[in-house]
């Protein structure tokens, strides 16, 4: 950004060239009848000068080299930054993102995250002695590893979520990293009801929604206790990150409506906040940024939720998504009481007898798709200094172009 200053570079030598101009009237002033005005040795410095303006007219010419030295010069990374999780979706769009703002980024998860740039060091969170050795020597971290999922072995949420925070919380803080965001979910604060332009709620383990959301309501409290002035901690909660390339959200409502198998809930008029990719990511950077900032927009030890700001109706967002697919949007309802009951049931049943994939409705999918959750945006913007730089209607035209392969 600097380069924007350069043409100005070159400005200062103008004035000098000039000065010729300004001598040719002190010639002739030897004329007058002031003889000791007219000393040629006295005259001469003048008339000299320019000859000395010459390399003063030169210097764009050296200033040319002095910029293009300048972007030749490579900037050291500003951190070491441990991301756990890069083999996700958000996850490899963040290390992307920091790789980009001059970090050196090592990238800790099960499989190779593909992100140009950084380093993949191959792991679980939840295996102690691989994490102490993949983290040592480094600044920061930002931990997104978590077991995301609507179902599944209630211990192995523990494990992961829980657990595995705990064990990058301590490894951290023995490899004197001073910095740590704990990228959560707004389903730690979401107990059924709506969610109606609120800031961050604290974290309700007690009554959030499924074992994903308790869990990492659980990590959440974990990780904001652990703040310190040698360990700053924020948590950052992203709230429906979607954009090209997502295979959980986008790509799920996407087959089930090309199924015929994706109703609305209600009238499907709920507000509902999402968050594009991209601005996902760059909020998570700004909260790296400023962990470390203290006074009153200071953010270690707080939480934040992310989200475009744009709240829509849910309806108009899967219809957003499956036009952008080239899918029919959903068009048949289903009474909310009724997609929550069913839920309920579904969710026991498959705890007895897990399927193949994801449940095709949970109590909480039903809660999430009828009640209104969309929040408040002014602490985040303000304190982490940030600002979603992609729109909905933007993200919607950028998923259709991904979709068409252009």
């Amino acid at each position: 950004m600097t380069d924007s200053e350069a043409p100005d570079a070159p400005v200062p030598a103008k004035p000098a060239a000039a000065k010729p101009r300004a001598a040719k009237p002190a010639a002739p002033k030897p004329v007058a009848p002031k003889p000791a005005a007219a000393k040629p040795a006295a005259l001469k410095p003048a008339a000299a000068k320019p000859r000395a303006a010459k390399p003063a007219s030169a210097k764009p010419a050296s200033a040319k080299p002095a910029r293009v030295k300048s972007r030749a010069v490579k900037r050291a990374p500003q951190l070491r930054v441990f991301v756990t999780g890069a083999s996700g979706f958000l996850g490899r769009a963040v290390a992307a993102e920091l790789v980009a703002a001059g970090h050196d980024v090592t990238c800790f998860q099960r499989r190779a995250s593909g992100v140009t740039g950084a380093t993949d060091a191959l792991g679980s969170i939840t295996d102690a002695a691989r994490v102490a050795a993949a983290i040592a020597g480094h600044d920061a971290v930002v931990h997104l590893a978590a077991k995301v999922s609507l179902a599944g072995d209630p211990a192995d949420f523990e494990a992961v979520n829980v657990g595995g925070t705990r064990i990058l919380l301590a490894a951290a803080t023995d490899a004197g990293a001073s910095r740590f965001v704990y990228v959560s979910s707004p389903s730690v604060a979401h107990a059924g009801a709506s969610l109606v332009g609120l800031d961050a709620l604290p974290a309700d383990p007690e009554h959030a929604r499924g074992d994903y959301a308790r869990t990492k309501a659980r990590a959440e409290l974990l990780a904001l206790a652990a703040d310190s002035e040698a360990l700053r901690v924020v948590a950052v909660r992203p709230h429906l990150v979607w954009g090209p390339g997502d295979t959980q959200l986008v790509a799920r409502i996407v087959e089930r409506a090309r199924a015929g198998r994706l109703p609305l809930l209600g009238h499907g008029a709920a507000l509902i906040d999402t968050t594009y990719v991209d601005n996902a990511a760059s909020a998570i950077r700004a909260a790296l940024d400023r962990v470390d900032a203290d006074g009153a927009h200071g953010v270690h030890g707080r939480a934040y939720v992310i989200t475009n700001g744009e709240p829509r109706p849910v309806a108009e967002l899967l219809a957003g998504m499956c036009r952008a697919a080239g899918v029919r949007p959903p068009a048949w309802r289903v009474p909310a009481s009724v997609a929550r009951g069913a839920g309920s049931l579904i969710e026991a049943g498959w705890r007895l007898r897990p399927g193949v994939d994801e449940p095709p409705m949970t109590r909480f999918l039903a809660e999430q798709l009828s009640t209104a959750h969309w929040f408040d945006q002014r602490r985040t913007r303000a304190d982490l200094r940030w600002m979603p730089a992609v729109s909905l209607d933007e993200g919607f035209a950028r998923l259709e172009r991904s979709y068409r392969g252009a």
